[in-house]
């Protein structure tokens, strides 16, 4: 796992994160700007699942491979079901599930940087 790629990972989340609770306390849907900042890390999400896959087949690390790639996964599809389900409810409770969505993702990041350094627990 490469510690760039989640810097900026968790970076992306803090900022959509700070906008998403400025939008839920002004009672404003989420707008077409936190779809795209959603979209971007979407992208930075895909680069990590297939970087991940390649260091996982080059490690001598003590990895459980299910455990690696299920959070490699789960942490991909986290952005796109947020978002739809976001788009399907355009107003502050839409904003909210986005919001969840990306405090998914940067847990699930966290948690999948701990798996990758040895923390199976």
């Amino acid at each position: 796992m490469n510690t760039v790629v989640s810097g900026v990972i968790l970076a992306m989340c803090a900022i959509t994160v700070v906008i998403a609770l400025v939008h839920l306390v002004r009672d404003r849907p989420a707008e077409d700007g936190m779809y795209i900042l959603l979209g971007i890390l979407e992208l930075v999400l895909l680069i990590q699942l297939v970087w991940g896959a390649i260091a996982f087949a080059t490690t001598g690390r003590d990895v459980s491979g299910v455990l690696f790639f299920a959070y490699l996964v789960g942490v991909c599809v986290a952005a796109p079901i947020g978002a739809f389900w976001s788009l399907a409810e355009r107003s502050r409770g839409g904003t909210a599930v986005l919001l969840v969505a990306v405090v998914t993702i940067a847990a699930l990041q966290a948690r999948l940087w701990s798996i990758w350094h040895g923390a199976h627990a």
